[in-house]
């Protein structure tokens, strides 16, 4: 059985996810990078979703300027959307493939899958 993979989601925009993102996008895959919001914020902050966003933004922001480029087009940026665990979660039930490349600690990755499989589509290679 062949799949065609049209959209995916990464969780987690450190080194490793960045550059997944880049490669999905090169692609041709809609791609959405999603990260945690910061601990840090203030009340005020955590009405503002650019705040809420610094996490993906910053990872985003390194495969744009990586030397070697991980992009294989500047233009392949554009499908790469970003977004938060809080606020976008549930973005995820419209992808075809879901990759997780969080912080290695059993407990968080768990936790994580346990939500993915609450809103994942049937189908969806996890």
């Amino acid at each position: 059985m062949s799949r065609k993979i049209r959209t995916a989601a990464v969780i987690g925009s450190g080194v490793m996810g960045g550059g997944i993102a880049a490669i999905l996008a090169s692609a041709g895959v809609k791609t959405l990078l999603l990260d945690i919001v910061p601990f840090n914020l203030t009340d005020e902050q955590k009405k503002d979703p650019k705040a809420k966003n610094k996490i993906v933004k910053a990872g985003l922001d390194s495969v744009l300027i990586s030397r070697p480029a991980l992009l294989m087009q500047a233009k392949d940026a554009a499908l790469i959307s970003i977004g938060n665990l809080e606020d976008d979660f549930d973005m995820i039930a419209s992808c075809d493939w879901i990759v997780e490349v969080v912080v290695e600690n059993l407990k968080v990755k768990q936790d994580l899958f346990k939500r993915i499989e609450k809103v994942r589509k049937p189908g969806t290679i996890v």
